[in-house]
């Protein structure tokens, strides 16, 4: 029995979710709701929701937030709330870095998770996803293989539940994947919200949408959309490193307190 239920959902529960733009939902878009997403957290809040009126879910992520700054600006945040369950995914942005000391930032990474255990909450965490399959991002296979090592290690030294999407060969096909090719299409994020319900072990009824047909490209086509991702995408995004910037710089979390999530 989770430490959030008993005998079914505690009545109290509180849910709060940090991290980056994984968490955040970007590539889920919803313009009805804060920063204009979804995703796969407000997804879960929603099922745990269920039959619990006096449920309450907090999303404190940010996108373009390191791993260093959720620890700073997020755990404290969040073991004020006292939360029932929180889920936690860290260190993309910086993976992504052109240098990177894996062992001294997965120090306060267990600091973090120490702190949220202590809590008394259920905590959930992530592998980072194996991006073998990406021309672009596959030089970064190593760190991140050395960086879910240690996730696990700390995972099981904390008691914490892990859903483990470094082994979710379903993200292979890229309809899962949103246009910027970086972060996860609407039924990705469905998709990755069965996954947490699933370790979680909550019964749920989500259903992942029927994906388009695979349209393949002429070489005329794969190159103009090469050069599209390239110009809007990858650009943009190299344009920000250089310059010190994020793009979460003046966003503020969707739910920085306690609220009755969306269905």
């Amino acid at each position: 029995m989770l430490k959030w239920q008993t005998g079914g959902m505690d009545f109290s529960a509180r849910y709060v979710a940090l991290g980056d733009s994984f968490t955040e939902g970007v590539g889920d878009d919803d313009p009805t709701r804060p920063n204009g997403v979804r995703g796969w957290a407000d997804i879960v809040a929603g099922q745990l929701a269920q039959s619990n009126p006096g449920f309450g879910y907090a999303n404190l992520a940010i996108r373009g937030r390191k791993l260093r700054q959720i620890m700073a600006e997020q755990v404290d945040a969040a073991v004020a709330m006292k939360p029932t369950l929180v889920t936690l995914y860290a260190g993309a942005n910086d993976i992504l870095r052109p240098k990177i000391d894996i062992d001294s930032l997965l120090e306060e990474y267990d600091a973090g998770i120490a702190r949220l255990s202590a809590s008394g909450a259920t905590v959930l965490l992530f592998t980072g996803f194996d991006v073998k399959g990406s021309k672009v991002f596959s030089a970064m296979r190593g760190r991140t293989a050395i960086y879910n090592e240690l996730v696990r290690e700390i995972a099981e030294n904390h008691g914490a539940l892990l859903v483990d999407y470094w082994r979710f060969d379903e993200y292979d096909d890229w309809r899962l994947w949103g246009e910027d090719r970086m972060h996860m299409s609407t039924a990705g994020h469905i998709n990755m919200a069965k996954r947490v319900l699933d370790v979680l072990e909550h019964e749920h009824v989500i259903e992942v949408p029927e994906l388009a047909p695979v349209r393949l490209l002429n070489r005329v086509e794969a190159l103009k959309a090469n050069a599209r991702w390239l110009r809007e995408s990858a650009a943009p995004w190299v344009s920000r490193r250089l310059r010190g910037v994020s793009s979460g710089d003046g966003l503020s979390p969707k739910y920085a307190e306690l609220v009755r999530p969306l269905s």
